[in-house]
């Protein structure tokens, strides 16, 4: 009991540190939400949300010593409500089948696929025969063949013949759901044409074609006068605009931990408003009948938050986008009411905005990798503004430089490792060399030449923006040129990542040195779990087509070729930078091509795919093997583990493992268990086999 009341009074000595955690307790009820394997209906949240207003009201009126405690459960109760709530009012058509067809829509975005093929997100969807209360709100079409005859804008309703089907699940049980991604974009259906995609009505929304046309006639300009893959670059830093860069610098990029530069995020927010604000207060202070009569330190904070949203519209609301501009909104308004514009209580303040309007952002890693850093440079700049004053002034930018890099850097790289599967062994020295030139070079140049635009006389700034930009793309290459340049990660377990990130937290802001203890210790129990993990012994795809045995030398596929994505993320999560062609001769499976065998601790795998693959697993099926059939079998049942497209449609993706009492199958559909985003298809694909 002495214990309890000890711990009590221990939480209301920090109370006013409150505000600093309260993101923290949201996340947890948020990422309890997602954790769940049934989905919640309304007879558990409502009496969730009862007890939460009951919480609420203890921390706010209730006894001294149970407010703290009342108040944090409040918010973890409240992270799960919101989270659902947020579930359930985004909820729209999915398509359960496939589709052939004429499609209508409006475009609303316009992106490039895995395959880097121009994708259209369309809204206003019309299909042929499915009415419009089973008609998905919005699909997204990739285009293929010849698509001369139109130039997509935002707005435009165009007209096309497509193929669709419904959001695929996890390509591995417990991986990637794409299907929840989908369900909080709004997407019901996905594709792609090989027809010409044709103009039905001209664009509406004015806003949204307005920017768009002013966005590509930005880039273009950039891109007539720097030229080349500098150009490219520099267009996508200050537009979004991406169609210009090549896959080759987009490689060197991720290979040198780069790439954080091409994404529109908080980096460039912060620089851009950074050197408004700095340039335009102490612009004003070099006039000093301006500088006697107004707090020019606030009007330089509303010129930079008007900034912040012209570049916001101009680059598109992108989910980074959009967040990087609240963070900077923040910190900018916390100068307007004279508080501290860079503190943890800002950032909390930005984090419960971002999760109040999109709590699905929580297992995003842009989220977790942008306050991740910036928690890491604010809580490392404290004792740093304490010890500067002992380094030599010339010596000091160059600390500061390598501090606030390694600082993000060992702040981000685990979330990174956990999402990517890879560490860019050299990505501390790519930022050392590359982030300066964006601060000082770069962006600079870039606000000097949007101001002298108007007037014609840009070029100069364009010129000194095309040298930092060919900088970095040079340091990108040379860096992600080095021998061991990037190390391949295997996929953490589940628990790993939200340990690391509670520890991290714990270690980093808690005053209590047990608590820091504490923290620490659970960061090193998730990396003993991520060291210890064990990938599957077989892994097979939701229909089928690719299967992949893992042995000594890695990961064997069975195609060479096709089902690309699905080959790449099972090796990716392996920890294997293999491609697919080089997995594909690797020793495990034999046979003629569409029917391969292998062993499997005693058991026969037996896979076949490609036309009349049914017709050659009737023998197999007949010797009690482990049977993958990319068609439909329709033969007697056997004594073996059959498992064609149809269950494969009804299961997902399969994860096998081997055990002491034998291998251990495990589903997509088991892994994900019964949410929102995936019960309709689930039960669809079902009731099709029943």
């Amino acid at each position: 009991m002495r214990a309890v009341i000890w711990m009590l009074d221990a939480l209301g000595a920090v109370r006013g540190r409150l505000m600093v955690w309260a993101p923290v307790f949201l996340s947890l009820g948020i990422g309890g939400y997602f954790a769940l394997k049934v989905e919640p209906g309304p007879f558990v949240l409502m009496p969730v949300a009862v007890v939460t207003m009951i919480f609420a009201t203890l921390g706010w009126r209730g006894p001294e010593r149970l407010r703290i405690p009342a108040t944090g459960l409040a918010l973890v109760l409240a992270g799960l409500v919101l989270a659902a709530y947020r579930a359930h009012s985004v909820a729209a058509p999915v398509l359960h089948f496939r589709y052939y067809g004429p499609v209508e829509g409006r475009i609303v975005d316009i992106d490039r696929s895995f395959s880097d093929q121009t994708r259209l997100t369309l809204d206003r969807v019309v299909l042929e025969d499915i009415p419009p209360d089973r008609t998905p709100a919005r699909v997204r079409v990739a285009l293929h063949g010849d698509q001369s005859f139109i130039r997509p804008v935002p707005g435009l309703t165009v007209i096309l013949s497509a193929h669709l089907s419904p959001p695929e699940g996890p390509v591995e049980p417990g991986g990637f759901d794409f299907q929840r991604l989908a369900w909080f974009s709004g997407l019901g259906a996905v594709g792609y044409t090989r027809s010409p995609v044709l103009a039905l009505e001209p664009p509406e929304g004015r806003l949204a074609l307005l920017a768009f046309r002013l966005r590509m006639a930005i880039s273009g300009a950039m891109q007539a006068r720097i030229g080349g893959q500098p150009g490219a670059f520099a267009a996508a830093l200050m537009t979004g605009d991406r169609s210009g860069v090549e896959r080759t610098t987009t490689d060197a990029l991720r290979g040198s931990n780069l790439s954080h530069l091409i994404a529109i995020s908080g980096l460039h927010m912060g620089l851009l408003t950074g050197f408004v604000f700095a340039s335009c207060r102490y612009g004003l202070a070099l006039v000093p009948p301006v500088a006697l009569r107004i707090n020019t330190k606030k009007l330089a904070a509303i010129v930079a938050i008007f900034v912040a949203a012209f570049y916001l519209i101009l680059a598109g609301p992108s989910v980074a986008t959009r967040r990087a501009f609240i963070m900077v909104a923040v910190m900018l308004v916390a100068v307007l009411v004279d508080r501290r514009a860079i503190s943890l209580r800002s950032v909390a303040i930005a984090a419960i905005i971002v999760l109040w309007i999109e709590p699905e952002s929580l297992v995003e890693p842009g989220f977790q990798m942008s306050f991740g850093a910036t928690v890491a440079l604010i809580v490392v700049f404290q004792p740093w503004a304490k010890m500067q004053h002992h380094i030599p002034a010339l010596l000091r930018p160059v600390a500061m430089l390598l501090i606030s890099s390694m600082a993000a850097g060992f702040a981000t790289a685990p979330i990174a490792a956990a999402h990517f599967n890879r560490i860019a062994e050299y990505g501390l020295l790519a930022n050392l060399l590359a982030v300066p030139l964006m601060g000082t070079v770069v962006m600079p140049a870039a606000v000097v030449a949007a101001l002298l635009a108007p007037l014609g006389l840009e070029a100069p700034a364009l010129w000194v923006m095309g040298k930092g930009t060919a900088m970095i793309l040079a340091i990108a290459h040379s860096v992600s040129g080095l021998e061991g340049a990037v190390v391949a990660v295997t996929a953490p377990p589940m628990v790993a990542l939200p340990l690391i990130a509670l520890g991290g937290l714990l270690a980093l802001i808690a005053r209590a040195i047990w608590l820091r203890g504490v923290g620490a210790g659970g960061m090193v129990a998730a990396l003993v779990l991520w060291s210890m993990v064990e990938r599957p012994a077989l892994l097979v795809s939701s229909d089928g087509a690719i299967a992949g045995l893992l042995g000594a030398e890695g990961r064997a596929l069975t195609k060479p070729k096709g089902a690309g994505f699905v080959a790449k993320s099972w090796l990716e999560a392996d920890g294997d930078l293999a491609e697919q062609d080089a997995a594909f001769v690797r020793m495990g499976f034999q046979g003629p091509k569409g029917a391969l065998t292998a062993d499997l601790s005693g058991t026969t795998i037996a896979h076949f795919s490609g036309k009349g693959s049914a017709g050659r697993a009737g023998d197999a099926c007949n010797g009690g093997a482990l049977v993958i059939l990319s068609e439909e079998w329709s033969g007697p049942a056997g004594p073996c583990l059959m498992y064609d497209k149809s269950k494969l449609r009804e299961t997902g993706a399969l994860a096998v493992y081997v055990g002491s009492d034998g291998l251990r199958i495990l589903t997509a559909r088991d892994a994900a268990g019964d949410r929102l985003w995936n019960r309709r298809i689930w039960r669809d694909r079902l009731a099709a086999r029943q």
